[in-house]
């Protein structure tokens, strides 16, 4: 089992800017990759893709985490069970069209610009505000002007409203998507290979530190009264 001490998202706001430069985005963008396509490739969808469900191993490789949303689809089919997080469901699945894999990158060009801004791109006071922004679309955005166009062009690629015209969804899979010029330069080889210096490497001091998590007070409550009914004789 692999020990990992801290998630993307705590990692982000830690940072002085609350948000990641191009670089460290595009590493965590690239790790998002490979593991959605290793999911994708035995037929499984994620739908829970974000920052608080990819955490750093001892190396500072991402791992993705979480997986009480995924699902078997198997291939050429669809499912039509609304979940994910908010901010990052894809409109076919608010408009109970059915969805497959292509949710996932949709959740992959979200992910890319909450990283790239410290917020995703749709957000609002509650939820069912959030899915009307969803549903105007990505075009009806004002990308920050700190963003490169790079970025701001592979995002309104993986985020079209029909999930067939994502980038990624195609024949040529994530394939499509690492030859985007956002990624141009990136080594995705040595990604894989693990050999690839990880932008950030969390401090950890032994396999059980857990001071990157964030602290709870101590569940106190007493343990419920025992009604000496014998109820529960059978079970």
């Amino acid at each position: 089992m692999i020990y990992c001490s801290v998630t993307v998202f705590k990692i982000g706001t830690r940072s002085s800017r609350g948000c990641f430069d191009d670089s460290t985005a595009r590493f965590y963008t690239a790790c998002a990759m490979e593991g959605i396509e290793y999911l994708h490739d035995r037929g499984v969808v994620y739908r829970d893709l974000k920052p608080e469900n990819m955490m750093l191993d001892l190396a500072g490789y991402a791992k993705l985490v979480d997986f009480g949303f995924a699902k078997y689809l198997g291939f050429s089919r669809k499912t039509w069970t609304f979940c994910g997080t908010p901010e990052y469901v894809a409109p076919e699945v608010i408009l109970n069209k059915g969805h497959d894999f292509s949710v996932d990158i949709w959740s992959l060009g979200v992910l890319m610009y909450e990283l790239l801004t410290g917020t995703p791109p749709f957000t609002a006071s509650d939820p069912m505000k959030t899915y009307n922004l969803i549903l105007k679309g990505v075009d009806a955005l004002d990308f920050p002007r700190k963003m490169t166009k790079n970025a701001m062009v592979l995002i309104k690629k993986l985020c079209r409203e029909t999930p067939t015209e994502r980038l990624g969804y195609g024949r040529g899979g994530m394939k499509d998507i690492r030859k985007n010029k956002w990624f141009e330069g990136f080594n995705f080889e040595g990604l894989r290979n693990r050999t690839l210096q990880p932008p950030i490497v969390p401090f950890v001091r032994s396999a059980t530190d857990t001071s990157n998590f964030d602290d709870y007070p101590e569940d106190r409550d007493p343990p419920p009264i025992d009604d000496l009914s014998g109820w529960d004789a059978e079970f």
